[in-house]
């Protein structure tokens, strides 16, 4: 996109001066932005991005202490306000921590990104750390929906991204649980993304492959094909909002995704992902 003042049209480079202008951010969808999971990788990308694009933030995490240092960036280099909540998000009750922001803040975007996942076959975990899983991943992103969108439907306009993975498009071993929560997370989006267009909600699902996060460098032994930094994905997702319910980051992950999903069969697919995830540890 051209870079602009607060208030003036963005077009991308490709287009000529008399297309359609998209207005900026804070314009098209509300101040503020609140991004859960933030407090590093991914999470803090997409705080990061929101920024440049004039957004003022609500970060949420379970780390004060990280959140902090984060949010003290982001001031320090675009200018912005930013709030901190450290509240767990495999809890129940963490919407009530931000229903206070949410009724004195137009939070216009709203990005769930909290993840929690276990390598290796299931029955080697115990229940209660799958369970988690479940609670941070899809409980989360729906608590996260019932939280915001209300306000932002009254007001006709808003935003929410939810992140999902290439491995909620089919089974996925030694990350099944994972792959159960981010196919949950998929048709939960694409549903939202119908419902709520009608209101002037913009809802998008980013369906990534591997991002080099400092937890994807821990249990990987050597970079997926396709693998993309945080920084890429956030841009490119937020770009992709109002296009669509779903974004697959990067040429090679949607080439995979086409792949897996038309070429072969469902336990061809199914096989590929058990051979991917082999150096996973």
């Amino acid at each position: 996109m051209m870079p602009g003042r607060a208030g003036e049209c963005l077009r991308p480079r490709s287009e000529s001066p008399h297309a359609a202008c998209v207005k900026p951010f804070p314009e098209r969808y509300g101040r503020w932005a609140l991004v859960a999971g933030a407090s590093e990788g991914l999470g803090e990308a997409f705080a990061e991005a929101l920024a440049k694009r004039g957004m003022s933030l609500v970060l949420v995490a379970r780390r004060e202490a990280v959140l902090a240092g984060v949010a003290a960036r982001l001031r320090e280099a675009h200018a912005v306000e930013v709030r901190t909540l450290a509240l767990d998000l495999a809890e129940a009750a963490w919407p009530g921590g931000v229903a206070p922001l949410v009724a004195e803040l137009e939070i216009g975007v709203a990005v769930y990104n909290a993840a929690h996942s276990f390598v290796g076959p299931l029955l080697s975990h115990t229940p209660e750390e799958a369970e988690r899983a479940i609670d941070v991943n899809a409980r989360g992103s729906l608590r996260l929906v019932h939280a915001v969108a209300p306000a932002m439907v009254a007001r006709g306009r808003g935003a929410i991204v939810l992140m999902s993975s290439l491995a909620g498009f089919q089974g996925s071993p030694r990350l099944a649980t994972y792959a159960a929560t981010k196919a949950f997370i998929i048709v939960l989006g694409e549903s939202l993304w119908s419902e709520l267009r009608p209101h002037g909600v913009d809802v998008l699902v980013s369906c990534a492959g591997a991002i080099r996060t400092p937890g994807y460098v821990k249990t990987a032994t050597r970079d997926a094909p396709g693998i993309l930094p945080p920084a890429v994905v956030a841009e490119r997702t937020l770009a992709a909002l109002g296009k669509g319910p779903i974004v697959v980051p990067g040429a090679v992950n949607k080439l995979a995704r086409w792949f897996l999903g038309r070429v072969l069969t469902r336990r061809a697919a199914v096989g590929v992902m058990d051979r991917n995830t082999k150096d996973l540890q």
